[in-house]
């Protein structure tokens, strides 16, 4: 049984937690987690790219010069895909590049990218993170009394917390996610995760929802 640390805002080491990464997930499948970090990806994806073909663009159709007679080479339209201002040849449409994973392998995969933040210890344990008020401050002093600082990290908390929210938004690489809205993407992304004791308690005994296959969760 793994025993990590738990500290306080301020780097001091106030007492244990045991867990171990099988508490999380049985094993640690990279060929899911792979597939479910190229599935979030490809939801973020705007699908909004697109070309003119020689039917779309602007010109005469006519033909340039006659067929024969002049030496050079055959000619139509000078919307041809070979001519400046043309169209293109093998066009792209807008699309969507959105698709799903079954809900038990989206779940199962957001459980294996945490147990492989145990395994790897690149996960912080914290006992509270709780403020009384909007302060970027607190959350930049505790982030580089706990060694964090400078480090990409994504904080996780039990519940949705405006203020540890609004405290962290504008500190580069940091981001904040409450437990039920964490998926593989989002885990995997950070080096570091900083996770308090209550949303890791959530964590261990499985009673948290994994995020929906949403392009918004995923960011």
């Amino acid at each position: 049984m793994a025993t990590l640390p738990i500290y306080d805002l301020a780097g001091n080491e106030v007492g244990s937690y045991e867990i171990e990464a099988t508490d999380v997930a049985p094993t640690i499948n990279k060929q899911l987690l792979h597939d479910a970090v190229v599935m979030y990806q490809a939801n973020l994806r705007q699908g909004s790219h697109c070309a003119k073909t020689r039917g779309q663009v602007s010109g005469s159709t006519k033909k340039m010069y006659r067929q024969k007679g002049t030496g050079n080479a055959r000619a139509g339209s000078k919307r041809t895909n070979i001519r400046r201002g043309g169209g293109v040849a093998r066009t792209i449409v807008p699309r969507d590049y959105s698709y799903r994973l079954p809900k038990k392998a989206v779940k199962l995969a957001t459980r294996m990218a945490i147990a492989s933040k145990i395994a790897d210890s690149e996960l912080v344990v914290v006992d509270s993170l709780a403020l009384d008020a909007i302060k970027t401050k607190v959350v930049s002093g505790a982030l580089k009394s706990l060694g964090l600082d400078g480090v990409t990290t994504l904080i996780v908390i039990d519940q949705a917390d405006q203020a540890v929210y609004l405290s962290s938004r504008n500190l580069a690489g940091v981001t904040v996610s409450p437990v039920r809205e964490l998926n593989a993407l989002s885990v995997l992304k950070p080096r570091k995760m900083l996770v308090t004791k209550a949303a890791l308690d959530r964590i261990k005994d499985g009673s948290f929802a994994t995020a929906p296959v949403d392009p918004a969760v995923a960011v």
